[in-house]
């Protein structure tokens, strides 16, 4: 099994994704882990994730409590630095890279403080290897849909990062680098849903930026079967890509609002945001393959690929982006409904009303 015996290091792992990363690897499903190390800047996060597995919140099963207990270490540290990754990598045999500025306004603002976080960080962590030759088995980005065709300094960051890494597979052949996109995490910190259900609570009005913008959704546990799926089977630059359902920002906000009469404004695009977001976009089409419930593109680097893949042998046709396939309304609600994302239960009469 792919974790068994393995020492783990999670980067940003207090981060959303990175809490259900940990948890799913200490339940022992891919294996028994020997070491998981969480490396990140903020002691509130660490001392709180602690505290849950301490308590044992949230229904945690035996198995979870017992490698929290024996596997589990905290670090507080920095990507941006580079003897705090040399220190907290030097025994890992996979490494996963969560660590990240992903606020769009924030990148825009602060685009040295993106760089620093999400470009060198990553540049840190294949300095590490290489410079010490740490024998690391495994390392995967964590990327995002706002790096294919990116528009804003988040996307343009994570772009750089992917290829950071890609490029890290010719320096350290004895390494695996991967990467993983996917685009926005349902109930995510800094998503559009947790705002939403907080503009209820304090009774609105929801702010909408552009009605019929699209987004992809994906729940924390898609976003790790992502992780565990690329950690399995991507090949040496390869990105893995999940195929997931999207849907537009007004109907988010109408299943979310329901029949309460709370207002929804629409306020205008924020600095740095796209209409439609991108996961392939038409140049990646050419070296894109289906594995299953993803697609996986290939590097473009040729030492790393089998060349163009044929017309005739192409997965996809156009760029792979949130307006091709878009949930309506009902299919919004029944989307944020599996996932517990709705803060009221509305009767299929309200419902009838609800999308007259």
């Amino acid at each position: 099994m792919v974790f068994e015996g393995k020492r783990i290091l999670v980067t940003g792992g207090t981060g959303s994704m990175g809490k259900i990363f940990v948890r799913r690897v200490l339940s022992g499903e891919l294996g028994n882990p020997k070491k998981v190390i969480i490396l990140s800047r903020d002691e509130a996060k660490q001392h709180d994730m602690r505290m849950s597995y301490q308590n044992r919140i949230v229904g945690m099963d035996e198995a979870v409590y017992e490698n929290f207990k024996k596997v589990l270490e905290f670090r507080i540290g920095d990507v941006r630095d580079y003897q705090t990754v040399c220190s907290a990598i030097k025994d890992a045999d996979i490494v996963v890279n969560a660590a990240a500025m992903k606020q769009v306004p924030t990148c825009e603002y602060f685009p040295h403080q993106a760089i620093l976080t999400n470009c060198i960080g990553a540049s840190n962590i294949v300095q590490a290897i290489r410079e010490n030759n740490f024998n690391v088995e495994t390392v995967v980005g964590i990327s995002t849909d706002k790096a294919a065709k990116p528009v804003n300094v988040m996307g343009m960051t994570k772009a750089v990062q992917e290829r950071i890494f890609t490029s890290a597979n010719i320096l350290i052949p004895e390494t695996r680098f991967i990467c993983v996109r996917y685009g926005n995490v349902l109930a995510s910190r800094g998503s559009v849903i947790p705002l939403f259900h907080e503009q209820m609570k304090a009774g609105g009005p929801i702010t909408v930026t552009v009605p019929n913008m699209t987004r992809f959704l994906l729940n924390l546990n898609k976003a790790v079967d992502t992780v565990f799926a690329a950690i399995q089977n991507a090949e040496a630059g390869e990105t893995f890509v999940p195929i997931a359902p999207a849907a537009t920002v007004e109907n988010i906000a109408k299943a979310i609002v329901g029949n309460t009469g709370i207002e929804i404004k629409i306020t205008g695009i924020r600095p740095g945001e796209k209409m439609h977001e991108i996961m392939i976009s038409e140049e990646e089409i050419n070296h894109t393959v289906r594995k299953g419930d993803y697609y996986a593109i290939k590097s473009m680097l040729p030492e790393l690929n089998d060349g163009i893949i044929k017309s005739t042998e192409k997965e996809l046709s156009k760029e792979f982006s949130s307006d091709d396939d878009v949930l309506d309304l009902q299919g919004t609600i029944n989307l944020l409904k599996e996932n517990n994302l709705l803060e009221f239960n509305l009767d299929k009469e309200q419902e009838g009303e609800l999308l007259r």
